[in-house]
């Protein structure tokens, strides 16, 4: 057996787990990915794997027994807003009940340390300042309210069970590892920045703003982006603080700084020497008109720090991976 630190990270096949099972790796940890791979890639994993879904109870076990499971990384979920929308049960299956299923086989196991792989989308249709931790948490759409749901069921397993629980409320995940080995790759893209890029490589023909009428400068949705490698710091700086007896809490992972859909679009004409086609389409339904983070809490506690997150490295990294796992069709 192994003296690193085994963790556990479902979804560690995924674009945000498995830059964090790199930071784990170089910090000294084991990665177990536990990803039902219906999302995810092999390609993308760092350390070992297995394949298996939340809800089954036994596979979890099989899990945590076999490997000395000392916490546990959880960004397994189905994430994408429109699709909550009209599918709500998928959303609360995978999200609310396979949390529940992990919880169990966390208590069965002993295994006292999680920190969960939250969003933004908990608080709603925010007003135009950057949202504390104390903002009313209010989603507007079923993906955000299956957030919220698991953080309750966390807080009341911390409360009886003395389980000791990060969660992590970041709000636009974007860019790539800087090695272009990893990045976001979905068969059904929704995120504005890879789809921006998919446009731009003649991969995408509908690449469209989905409103201009929302009451911000430039009529388009503002943002807070931050990159993945930076989100992957702080999955890190929260493991290590329950590794020393930390209760945890939920803190926001974002820059403080929001963009508009028409400021990130400028960003990469400049950055790619490309403009992006697109159209007009009317506003997708779950969305917030302004959702930027106050990060104050995390840099406090997490010593949240970006280093990556300005919209030029976003940007250069997400090309980067984007020419190499789509290469362009345009000449």
């Amino acid at each position: 057996m192994s003296d690193r630190p085994a963790v556990l990270v479902t979804g560690g096949a995924g674009y945000i787990g498995s830059h964090a099972c790199r930071a784990l790796a170089a910090a000294g940890f084991r990665p177990i990915v536990y990803d039902n791979l219906s999302t995810g890639h092999r390609g993308f994993v760092s350390g070992t794997l297995v394949v298996g879904d939340l809800v089954d109870k036994a596979m979890l076990a099989r899990v945590f027994a076999q490997h000395d499971i000392a916490a546990v990384m959880h960004f397994a979920a189905a994430s994408l807003v429109g699709e909550s929308m009209t599918d709500p049960q998928k959303y609360y299956l995978n999200n609310v009940a396979g949390t529940l299923s992990l919880l169990a086989a966390m208590r069965d196991a002993g295994c006292r340390r999680l920190v969960f792989s939250s969003s933004g989308a908990v608080y709603g249709q925010a007003d135009s300042k950057a949202l504390p931790e104390t903002y009313p948490c209010a989603p507007i759409n079923t993906y955000g309210a299956s957030k919220w749901m698991t953080e309750r069921m966390i807080a009341d397993y911390r409360a009886a069970y003395g389980l000791g629980a990060f969660c992590l409320r970041y709000f636009n995940a974007s860019g790539a590892d800087a090695s272009g080995d990893i990045g976001e790759l979905r068969e059904n893209e929704t995120h504005l920045v890879p789809r921006a890029m998919m446009a731009l490589q003649g991969h995408l023909p509908d690449f469209a703003i989905f409103g201009e009428d929302y009451d911000t400068p430039d009529g388009t949705a503002i943002r807070d982006y931050v990159h993945v490698t930076d989100l992957a710091a702080a999955h890190l700086a929260a493991l290590k603080l329950l590794m020393q007896g930390d209760a945890g809490g939920a803190f926001n992972l974002g820059t403080g700084n929001g963009f508009s859909v028409r400021q990130i679009l400028a960003a990469i004409a400049a950055e790619t020497g490309r403009e992006v086609p697109h159209v007009i389409k009317p506003r997708r339904a779950g969305d917030p008109a302004y959702l930027v983070a106050d990060p104050t809490a995390a840099r406090k506690v997490l010593n949240f720090t970006p280093e990556h997150s300005d919209l030029a490295t976003i940007i250069r990294t997400a090309w980067a991976w984007h020419q190499k796992a789509h290469p362009l069709r345009l000449g």
